[in-house]
């Protein structure tokens, strides 16, 4: 973690009033409403909601991507500093490099026709433009083995084909991981994995989290998910926040009829992935081919 990020006051993300429009032939459609929230240094925060709650583009509008026709009104402060002020050049040097997402589907944003490790390597020079091939390999390797994935040395020459769903989730989290970033927002990164696999991925955040001191965003429609990995939760419904609080307090005593719906889930799943933890090792570490 950089050291403005260490020494620096307050909550590293600062989200205040944001508003989401798009505007279309009927007019102007709000897609998130007045939306706040805080993310601490070290801390983890899952946004929940269902399709089309606003969560994911409330994630985009954070890294500035948000789609064509898209407006954002409302404060995004990251470490200080006002994000919706900064011109186009300047949040790209943000982007990436101190604030670095993970995307839903790692098969649709790796590229099939390159090598990982390629891949890998070009995300990073582009943030560190002096940097050798041979320097931006060694980190592409040492950045698979940080998540895991065995024969990293080897396995960094192969295309994304040749990996399982688990395994392209955790090039994706290796690449976010180079840059060493401040802020990891992770969007329904455990999405079409099997249980066993999404409790391996979930103990690679926690652990990343651990040792890096990064800040988490974990984005998903499964209060499963966040009550394994964050610190505090939000509820979105219909681009409104509909339930704020600490993890624990949002599973004990929730307020809304809303979050009690989605809550009703929770069991099930996260009975499976207890018996899943007690009776197999569930490795984080092993090069698991799911």
């Amino acid at each position: 973690m950089s050291a403005q990020a260490r020494t620096s006051a307050g909550p590293l993300l600062s989200v205040s009033g944001l508003t989401i429009s798009f505007r279309t032939s009927a007019g102007r459609t709000d897609v998130v409403d007045d939306l706040s929230f805080e993310v601490p240094r070290g801390g983890a925060l899952g946004i929940v909601g269902e399709s089309g709650s606003g969560k994911s583009m409330t994630s985009l509008a954070v890294m500035g991507l948000l789609p064509k026709g898209g407006e954002a009104a409302g404060s995004i402060r990251f470490d200080g500093i006002e994000l919706s002020d900064l011109p186009e050049k300047r949040m790209r040097q943000v982007r990436g490099d101190r604030i670095a997402m993970i995307f839903q589907d790692p098969l649709s944003s790796l590229n099939p026709y390159y090598r990982v490790g390629t891949q890998i390597m070009e995300a990073y020079r582009s943030h560190r433009p002096g940097a050798s091939r041979s320097l931006a390999r060694r980190v592409a390797i040492e950045a698979l083995e940080r998540v895991h994935i065995r024969d990293a040395a080897t396995r960094v020459d192969h295309y994304p084909h040749q990996f399982s769903g688990g395994m392209r989730q955790r090039i994706m989290i290796a690449m976010a991981l180079t840059m060493e970033p401040d802020l990891i927002i992770a969007d329904e990164p455990t999405t079409a994995l099997d249980v066993t696999v999404q409790a391996q991925i979930l103990d690679l955040l926690a652990e990343i989290r651990r040792d890096t001191g990064a800040s988490l965003i974990l984005i998903t429609h499964d209060l499963a998910v966040v009550s394994e990995v964050t610190d505090d939760i939000v509820v979105m419904r219909d681009g409104v926040s509909v339930e704020k609080g600490t993890t624990e307090q949002v599973f004990s005593d929730p307020q809304a009829d809303y979050t009690r719906r989605l809550l009703d889930a929770v069991p099930r799943i996260d009975d499976e992935i207890g018996v899943l933890r007690t009776t197999t090792s569930l490795p984080t570490i092993p090069g698991a081919t799911r």
